[in-house]
């Protein structure tokens, strides 16, 4: 294929073509990069414009499983519902190209981006909004500004920008950054918790001080500082403004002629305006204290439907467009000028929290966080390594087990809407994954399988962030050991000018009205997990680091408050699954599985325990349905472990010992000799007279001398002395 334009950036040669694919569509992009190919299409619906005040875009992310040789999995053989990795990136196209729009654009607009073929080393969410912003800038829509994507990695200490999907593998930090070649428009970071191994501490106190101490690893999650973080974003601000000059360089000559279409005309009726500022300020700043209680206020409706009557020419959607005005500039004044909020609270006040743990009786363990009027509850279910969900990217060989869930859920109920309760929304995915980002880098389940669902049971204001708090709770109320203690808050910001404030803990009234939506992560020390959307167009890193840092301020304040609440945590122990890990000398492996596993089958059936044993490093893992049979199946390890030491004696033929009927049976009976070794007194050799049934003459736990007759193999026969 002929392609229009090479492009280099950062490690990577982009091939476009603008003149072949998809000529029927408003914009069209084939881009190369590789083996990789991404076919990203633009189309508006012309004929029809939504009224509403919003923009009707629609991204579509789609991978054809023929793009990386394979057949589609399970009984259905062709592509279905989209995966949550589809799902995601489309969410991560849709918030960088969505400011781009012109103001009133309201045509349908959809964008497709279909990967076609894949390579196992192409970063496709970087590709893709590559290719979609291509499409768009060269389309015939009224755009003229191209958007890309940058992502970092840390590999060794190192900042890698555009990393390979192997040095991503072995990176502490995953930050997806898009912009324009003046602004930053969206963010999606994340810290990748590690092991770090210890060759000086001893794992046990019943190992075997002669043993050489095993390695001991503790989690970390690689929190990122915020100083840190605003270096990176300088880093790769400088590549978004190189990147995105040389594409709009590179793509001008194929730009097509702007399409003429109807606009909506977004013109406020000023004599309206004037007329509710006259007459209804009172009214507004009632209305705005509701709203500050609840996403969904009434009071604003009420009140048009009171000025309509009196004035039964106006147009009802007009004096809507005007209220809105008038409350969305009170909104804004009085935060910059009187710098306090519509509910009373300072800047970087946080809404009252109260946090109950295991409120749920039958549950492993849940959480009930309550932050101002957003409520969450969090509710946690453990499980083995077959509750995993199982998974397959594009690119694997094979699929991959999760076995860290976080799955969220906002009923209309929550903020006040009567509304049925359908499948997943692509918002509700989105909040969930930030949720696992947050939390992940925190824990090692090793082997187990956890699940968080978090039920919105009241929101205004950032129920993402209170379903970070409340997982962090409901793991700790499971007992699941973290290496850290992780919230999250909501900011925003206000701006006129030069003029700008920043909020902390952002209610659904101040989303609304303000020009950022900025959820931030993390310990005391550090940031974990980041996501940001822009709707000014771009911020500097200068106001983006004052909010990490009155961020960091109210992140520091909730942790407080979770930590005291952790205190006073009681487990749910008659349900809560208990796991158990330690190390034993491997050499007594042998004696704690037994003859044939005799022994650590004994224990599974008498604990009702699962028993892991890792016969190189004497490694033991017990899993059991109540800490009660866990740690009396550690106890009886221990016991065998600790156990005396009993010299093992050289048995020979004819040779005489005085044993222990440990078991009867139906044609013998199992004797115990002196070093602890079974032997088998057959019934034909427990008398010299014929014996109807073994227990008429022996009972378990007698003292009886016994013959050595003969052995087969490591079997002893012995008779009756």
């Amino acid at each position: 294929m002929k392609y229009d334009v090479k492009v280099e950036l950062l490690n990577a040669e982009q091939e476009y073509n603008f003149s072949d694919i998809a000529k029927q569509a408003n914009g069209s992009a084939w881009v190369k990069s590789g083996d990789s190919v991404i076919l990203a299409t633009v189309v508006i619906d012309e004929t029809e414009i939504v009224k509403d005040d919003f923009l009707p875009l629609t991204v579509q992310y789609i991978e054809k499983t023929y793009a990386a040789g394979k057949i589609p999995g399970g009984f259905f053989k062709r592509e279905t519902k989209p995966s949550d990795f589809e799902t995601l990136t489309s969410r991560i196209v849709d918030r960088s190209l969505r400011p781009l729009f012109p103001k009133g654009f309201g045509h349908p607009t959809q964008i497709t981006i279909l990967v076609l073929s894949a390579d196992k080393e192409c970063d496709l969410q970087v590709l893709a909004l590559n290719a979609a912003s291509a499409a768009l800038y060269i389309s015939d829509i009224d755009i003229n500004t191209s958007v890309s994507a940058v992502r970092a990695a840390k590999v060794d200490g190192e900042i890698v920008l555009s990393p390979t999907l192997q040095q991503l593998k072995n990176s502490t930090l995953d930050l997806y950054l898009s912009g324009t070649k003046e602004d930053i428009l969206m963010i999606e970071m994340r810290s990748i918790g590690s092991e770090k191994f210890d060759n000086t501490l001893v794992v046990d106190p019943l190992m075997d001080p002669t043993m050489s101490a095993p390695i001991l690893s503790t989690r970390t999650s690689n929190a990122i500082s915020e100083d840190e973080l605003i270096k990176v974003f300088e880093q790769t601000q400088r590549v978004l403004f190189e990147n995105n000059t040389k594409l709009e360089d590179s793509f001008k000559p194929f730009k097509k002629d702007t399409l003429a279409i109807e606009y909506k005309a977004h013109v406020i009726n000023e004599e309206m305006v004037s007329f509710v500022k006259d007459n209804h300020m009172s009214d507004i700043k009632d209305a705005m204290n509701q709203m500050a209680k609840s996403e969904r206020s009434t009071a604003l409706r009420q009140l048009r439907k009171r000025i309509i009557k009196n004035n039964i020419e106006w147009e009802e959607i007009e004096l809507k467009d005007a209220i809105e005005k008038v409350k969305k500039e009170q909104v804004r004044a009085q935060i910059l000028n009187d710098r306090t909020r519509a509910d009373g609270r300072s800047l970087t006040e946080v809404r009252p929290i109260s946090i109950s743990t295991n409120v749920l009786p039958s549950a492993h363990s849940s959480c009930l966080f309550t932050r101002g009027q957003t409520q969450a509850l969090v509710v946690l279910t453990m499980g083995g390594p077959k509750d995993a969900q199982m998974f397959e990217a594009l690119t694997d060989e094979g699929t991959q087990n999760e076995n860290f869930m976080v799955h969220y859920n906002f009923p209309g109920f929550s903020v006040g809407e009567a509304s049925p309760i359908m499948g997943t929304k692509r918002r509700e995915l989105g909040h969930g994954n930030l949720a696992k980002r947050a939390l992940e880098p925190i824990i090692n389940l090793d082997g187990q399988t956890v699940r968080l669902v978090s039920e919105i049971l009241e929101s205004n204001g950032s129920s993402s962030m209170a379903t970070v708090c409340g997982g962090y709770m409901a793991l700790r109320a499971a007992d699941v050991e973290t290496s850290d203690v992780v919230a999250g808050i909501a900011m925003g910001m206000v701006s006129k000018g030069e003029k700008y404030a920043i909020l902390s803990d952002i209610m659904g009234l101040e989303d609304h009205d303000g020009d950022m939506d900025f959820k931030v992560t993390g310990s005391k020390d550090g940031i974990t997990a980041m996501q940001m959307d822009i709707k000014l167009g771009g911020i500097s890193l200068d106001v983006l680091k004052e909010a990490l840092y009155q961020a960091k301020e109210g992140r520091s304040h909730i942790i407080d408050i979770m930590i005291d609440a952790e205190e006073k945590i009681e487990f749910n122990d008659g349900v809560l699954p208990s796991t158990d890990f330690f190390h034993i000398d491997p050499s007594f492996i042998g004696e704690i599985i037994g003859q044939a596993g005799k022994t650590i089958r004994e224990m599974i059936e008498k604990f009702e325990v699962a028993i892991d044993i890792d016969k190189k490093d004497g490694k033991v893992k017990i899993t059991g349905k109540n800490k009660t049979g866990v740690a009396g199946a550690r106890e009886h390890i221990n016991g065998i472990v600790n156990a005396p030491k009993v010299e093992k004696v050289k048995y020979e033929v004819g040779e005489k010992y005085e044993g222990t009927v440990k078991k009867i049976v139906d044609f013998g009976a199992f004797i115990e000799l002196p070093d602890g070794t079974d032997g088998l007194l057959h019934i034909s050799k427990v008398s010299d007279q014929r014996v109807e049934k073994v227990s008429d003459v022996l009972s378990e736990g007698e003292k009886i001398t016994v013959e050595i007759l003969e052995f087969k193999g490591n079997k002893i026969s012995l008779g009756r002395a």
